[in-house]
């Protein structure tokens, strides 16, 4: 059974820093690619980042150079470091296993100006 148990979120004011983890199991975790996403209130979810199984990394454009993937095979858990958040971060922050269609309950991150 897929697990996904997102941590981490919190209120920050902006300029400030975030570091989520995302306890995944169920799945040979070495072997799968990891994604974040997020869903603001009203909006729909959007693509943060994903690490391939072989620690290639991409970012949506309005986190590129602000958020850092990783992730930690032996642990089996993927982190989405974020630094100089904005406002418009606010969402609830979600990682799931790339063409794996199971979810968790997310961490809410809320970044006041």
């Amino acid at each position: 059974q897929v697990q996904l148990v997102e941590s981490g979120g919190g209120l920050v004011q902006a300029g400030e820093s975030l570091r989520l983890s995302c306890a995944a199991s169920g799945l040979v975790f070495s072997d799968r690619n990891i994604a974040w996403y997020r869903q603001a209130p009203g909006k729909r979810r959007e693509w943060v980042a994903a690490i391939t199984h072989e620690f290639s990394t991409n970012y949506a454009d309005s986190v590129l150079g602000r958020f850092a993937i990783s992730r930690d095979n032996a642990r089996e858990m993927s982190y989405l470091q974020m630094n100089n958040l904005k406002p418009e971060d606010t969402a609830t922050y979600y990682c799931k296993f790339v063409q794996y269609d199971a979810w968790g309950q997310g961490t809410q991150v809320t970044v006041s100006s």
